[in-house]
C-alpha cells in the first residue's frame, strides 16, 4: 500500500517532523522531572508527560512512514475538467442545495471547511468529470445519490491547507 501525496504534503510532513524531534528534549525533561516527583504508580503527571512523550514518537514514525511509502502525484488537469486542489460547485438535487467543495489529498481532508479528499464518495465520483455532469455518489453497497457538478474552478496544491494532526 502506498500513499498519494503532493510535493507539498511531504515538505509538510517534513516540517512537522522537524518541530517534533526538536521537541524531544523538552518531552524527556518533563518525564524526568515527573518522575522525581515520587511514588510511580500515584503520579499522574508522570503518566501524563510519558504518554506526550510516546504520543510525539508515534506522530513522528508515522509521517516518517508516510513519506517512506509515499508516491508523489501530479495536481494539473485538463481546463474544466475536476482535478486536486480546484473549487468544484456542487449541487445536490435531492435536497435542493448547492455547496462549493475543494477536492483535496486525504492527508489535507477537513469536512468542517468543505475540503473533501479525493479518496471519499464525493471525491471519487467528482475527480476527472467534467462542469454540467451529474454523477452518482456510492457511499455503500447500496446507497447512492446523485449530485451535479455545476462549475470547476482551477485551484493549486499551496501551502494554505493544513496536514490532519490526527
Amino acid at each position: 500500500m502506498h500513499n498519494e501525496l503532493t510535493e507539498v504534503d511531504i515538505k509538510k510532513m517534513r516540517a512537522e517532523i522537524d518541530e517534533r524531534v526538536a521537541a524531544r528534549a523538552k518531552l524527556r525533561e518533563n518525564v524526568r522531572a515527573a518522575r522525581e516527583l515520587g511514588d510511580l504508580s500515584e503520579n499522574d503527571e508522570y503518566r501524563s508527560a510519558k504518554r506526550e512523550m510516546n504520543k510525539n514518537n508515534s506522530r513522528i514514525r508515522y509521517l516518517e512512514n508516510m513519506i517512506r511509502t509515499a508516491v508523489v502525484i501530479k495536481t494539473d488537469s485538463a481546463d474544466g475538467v475536476v482535478g486536486l486542489f480546484d473549487e468544484v460547485t456542487v449541487y445536490y438535487p435531492e435536497d435542493d442545495e448547492t455547496r462549493v467543495i475543494r477536492i483535496v489529498t486525504t492527508l489535507r481532508r477537513d469536512v468542517f471547511n468543505d475540503c473533501i479528499s479525493k479518496e471519499s464518495p464525493v471525491g471519487k465520483a467528482v475527480l476527472g468529470r467534467r462542469a454540467g455532469e451529474t454523477v452518482t455518489v456510492h457511499v455503500r453497497d447500496g446507497i447512492t445519490y446523485p449530485i451535479k457538478i455545476v462549475s470547476v474552478k482551477k485551484g493549486q496544491d499551496d501551502d494554505s491547507l493544513p496536514i490532519a494532526k490526527y
